[in-house]
């Protein structure tokens, strides 16, 4: 993806499945890293994003790849409310740091709109989950 050789719509139905079957391992309560699948629909999320931008705007010479970069700083922020950790693990990922002012304003706007909507972050989210568990078996 990061390179930019993906067919935009293999790229859509990756994101569509990956989306999808996470959902479907946490509800399921199934172990698993939270940090690839992150990582990978953010970049799916900011590549289709950079796509649309470049047919929207044809003139601009927009390079989809470079908003792969943001959507994966941003997603990851989104989610876990880490801006710096987000920067940093893409920044060191990718080797990429003449992205990192871009990177701060997109994971400002994905930290800005959860918190505006009172959304918890991802981890508070499955302690409270697994402390109610914990909690009903204890009644059981």
């Amino acid at each position: 993806m990061l390179t930019g050789n993906e067919g935009l719509a293999l790229v859509g139905f990756a994101f569509l499945i990956r989306f999808g079957l996470g959902a479907i391992s946490y509800a399921a309560g199934t172990p698993g890293g939270l940090f690839a699948p992150l990582l990978v629909l953010g970049a799916q999320a900011g590549l289709l994003y950079g796509a649309v931008c470049r047919f929207v705007f044809p003139g601009l010479a927009i390079q989809p790849h470079a908003f792969a970069l943001l959507g994966m700083a941003a997603f990851f922020t989104g989610v876990v409310r880490a801006p710096v950790t987000g920067i940093v693990l893409v920044a060191e990922m990718t080797g990429n740091v003449t992205m990192l002012l871009p990177m701060l304003g997109a994971c400002f706007a994905a930290m800005l709109l959860p918190t505006l909507l009172r959304n918890p972050p991802i981890y508070e989210s499955l302690r409270e989950h697994t402390l109610r568990l914990e909690q009903q078996i204890r009644q059981r």
